[in-house]
C-alpha cells in the first residue's frame, strides 16, 4: 500500500508538462538554499512583530545559519533564521561579538531587560578602554586602603599583646604580701593627712570665734567706741549690737517662761 502511494502517480489526460512554470532562483536564493541547519536556543526573549507572540529565552529551534561576511576584530558575524511558533513568520538575529551578545534584526523585537545598560551601546572603544582603566585604578586604590587599614589594626593588636605580656611578666615577680603592705601604708598615710587637715580646720574655726568674742566684749570693759558708739551710748543700741553678735556666733539665749 505504501509503495503504491509513493511510486504510482496519476496524470490526467490533458496534462502538458511544457505548461509547468519553474521559478528561477537568483544567486541569493541559491545561497539561502545552501544554508546550514543547526539546532539552537533563542538567546533572548522576543516578541513577534507579525502576530505579537512572545518567544521566551531558551526555546529550541531548527535554525538556518548564514555567514554575513562581516567581521569584528577577526571574528565572523553570523545570522540565524527561525520562524515564529504561531504565524511562521521569519525571524532573524545576528551575533554581536563586540558586546558578547546577540542583536535582533528582523521579524521580532527584543523584550526589555533591566540588567542591560543602554548607555554602553554607543560606547566607543576608547571610552571602553578608559572606563576599564579607571575601574582598575579604583580597584587598586581600594585594595591599597584595605591593606593600610589591616596593617594598622595588626600593629594595634601587636601593641596590646606586648602590653599584656609585660604586665603578666611583672605580675609573676610581684609578692602579694608586699602589695598588701604597700596598700595598707598608703591608706594609713591618707588617714593621717586627713586628720591633720581636719584639726587645722577646727583650729581656724575656734580662732575666728574667739576673735569675735573679744571684739564683742571690748565696749563693756572700756570706754572705746565700737562702730562709732561710746560706752555711754544708748542702751538699746548696745543691746541690738549684742544680739547681732550672738546671732553671728550661733548663740541662742533661752528665756524662762512666765507662769
Amino acid at each position: 500500500m505504501a509503495e503504491r502511494k509513493i511510486i504510482n502517480k496519476y496524470f490526467p489526460p490533458n496534462f502538458d508538462p511544457s505548461k509547468i512554470t519553474r521559478k528561477k532562483r537568483s544567486a541569493g536564493d541559491k545561497d539561502v538554499q545552501k544554508l546550514q541547519t543547526v539546532r539552537l536556543m533563542t538567546p533572548f526573549s522576543m516578541k513577534c512583530t507579525s502576530c505579537g507572540e512572545y518567544i521566551y529565552k531558551g526555546k529550541k529551534f531548527n535554525a538556518r545559519k548564514e555567514n554575513t561576511g562581516e567581521k569584528y576584530l577577526g571574528i565572523s558575524i553570523l545570522r540565524f533564521h527561525i520562524r515564529c511558533t504561531r504565524c511562521a513568520a521569519e525571524i532573524t538575529f545576528k551575533t554581536d561579538p563586540k558586546n558578547s551578545d546577540y542583536v535582533s534584526e528582523r521579524g521580532a523585537a527584543r523584550n526589555f531587560e533591566p540588567w542591560r545598560d543602554p548607555e554602553n551601546k554607543e560606547e566607543t572603544e576608547e571610552e571602553r578602554l578608559d572606563r576599564l582603566e579607571k575601574e582598575e585604578e579604583e580597584n587598586a586604590m581600594a585594595e591599597l586602603e584595605a591593606k593600610v587599614v589591616d596593617a594598622k589594626r595588626q600593629m594595634e593588636m601587636d601593641d596590646t599583646v606586648d602590653e599584656l605580656r609585660t604586665r603578666n611578666a611583672i605580675n609573676e615577680h610581684v609578692d602579694p604580701e608586699s602589695v598588701l603592705d604597700k596598700i595598707r601604708r598608703d591608706q594609713e598615710e591618707e588617714n593621717i593627712r586627713q586628720e591633720q587637715e581636719d584639726a587645722e580646720l577646727i583650729r581656724k574655726a575656734f580662732a575666728n570665734r574667739s576673735k569675735k568674742l573679744v571684739e564683742f566684749a571690748e565696749p563693756t570693759q572700756s570706754s572705746k567706741s565700737v562702730d562709732g558708739l561710746s560706752a555711754k551710748a544708748n542702751p538699746l543700741d548696745l543691746l541690738r549690737k549684742r544680739k547681732d553678735a550672738r546671732s553671728s556666733l550661733g548663740i541662742v539665749v533661752k528665756r524662762p517662761k512666765v507662769a
